[in-house]
């Protein structure tokens, strides 16, 4: 690694911390991170109040409106957020007990506004990723070129690798963030608000892509993204609602219950179709009542 090269890794090392190296053994596919009666104080606010839950293989959504605590859950699941109250166990083990460096091959974590300027290129940017493995002196071996190149791809970000960080605009910046946090190839994926700044059609793929990371029938992973899409969020396996710092409904996005806490926590301002055959759709409830 040249000097200029070891230069800029260190500058980005912070933000790829959470972002490691993929499984070093076949057991660490099968991931569970349980979270029981967790709170967080900020300043005098209770931004969460007694929240338990356990994320496994799968795809689940985490909705809420705005202020509801789930930025702030996110990182409290990735170990990121001090707790005021309640404990965290990642594979039936205490996750403050486990070293960062161990934590690191099992879970990655998106935060929601990345800092992606500077003159990384985007190749470089995903590469950070792989630090956890390759150490800032280390020289990246064929797995692991083949886990950026697999992981560029996966977030349509391969053709323009060699593009400089500040000449990207919001959504591709966005794909690159993404791309870094697949080259770790770690079976557990924290994502906050993964598909900010994205258009229509990068969304669907993303949304197909949740689905093919979580029902992957050779590594399948757990998938927890926070979501403002609502349309986007009914399409997971599970739901999460979260409102004033308390899980309002845990289940799948067709289950009556889950529906009528959506609705109730967003204020009446949606409607649920259940009409469409297939999966429910969210409808702004525009109609003068």
């Amino acid at each position: 690694m040249s000097a200029v090269m070891k230069a800029r890794v260190c500058d980005a090392v912070g933000a790829a911390r959470a972002s490691v190296s993929r499984p070093a053994d076949p057991s660490a596919h099968s991931i569970a991170l349980r979270a029981e009666e967790l709170c967080v104080r900020l300043g005098q606010r209770e931004v969460l109040q007694g929240v338990s839950l356990t994320v496994a293989t799968g795809w689940t959504a985490l909705v809420g409106p705005n202020g509801a605590g789930k930025s702030t859950l996110l990182r409290a699941l990735a170990g990121l957020q001090p707790l005021s109250g309640g404990q965290m166990r990642l594979n039936d083990r205490p996750l403050h007990s486990i070293p960062a460096a161990e934590r690191a091959r099992h879970l990655a974590w998106l935060a929601q506004q990345g800092a992606v300027t500077g003159e990384l290129t985007v190749r470089e940017t995903v590469e950070l990723g792989r630090i956890a493995r390759l150490g800032l002196l280390g020289t990246p071996d064929p797995d692991d070129r083949r886990a950026v190149d697999s992981a560029m791809a996966l977030a349509e970000c391969a053709p323009w690798q060699h593009r400089r960080l500040h000449e990207l605009s919001g959504g591709e910046s966005q794909r690159v963030l993404l791309a870094r946090v697949l080259a770790t190839e770690a079976p557990l994926l924290l994502l906050d608000e993964p598909t900010t700044h994205l258009d229509a059609p990068h969304q669907v793929a993303l949304t197909r892509l949740f689905r093919r990371l979580a029902h992957d029938a050779a590594v399948p992973r757990a998938v927890l993204t926070v979501l403002h899409d609502l349309p986007i969020a009914l399409q997971a396996d599970r739901l999460l609602v979260l409102d004033g710092g308390r899980l309002q409904a845990d289940g799948a996005p067709t289950d009556a219950q889950v529906q009528a806490a959506l609705i109730r926590t967003f204020g009446g301002a949606i409607c649920i179709d259940n009409r469409t055959g297939g999966r429910p759709r969210v409808v702004l409830a525009l109609e003068d009542t």
